[in-house]
């Protein structure tokens, strides 16, 4: 499981601590293609009446194979010089 997080995470998909809505799934295909996570979110529910049942599937499997975005630590201390 940590080769396909490894390998999401190279390709830029991974769910981002801000802007989730639910799992962050869309935000981060947003994120990754350079879309508004609105406009993702928006083309997700018409795919979902478009195709029914098929994005049911989709979304969990990628919620659990997309890695979620490590926090940026900053650190409290100055660099030791």
């Amino acid at each position: 499981m940590n080769s396909v997080h490894d390998s999401m995470s190279r390709q830029g998909l991974v769910r981002p601590q801000e802007g989730r809505f639910l799992g962050g799934v869309c935000a981060g295909l947003a994120r990754r293609f350079g879309l508004d996570p609105w406009l993702t979110r928006l083309l997700f529910v018409l795919v979902l009446l478009a195709i029914p049942g098929s994005q049911i599937l989709v979304y969990p499997i990628l919620w659990i194979l997309m890695p979620a975005e490590k926090p940026a630590y900053v650190s409290a201390y100055p660099p030791a010089v």
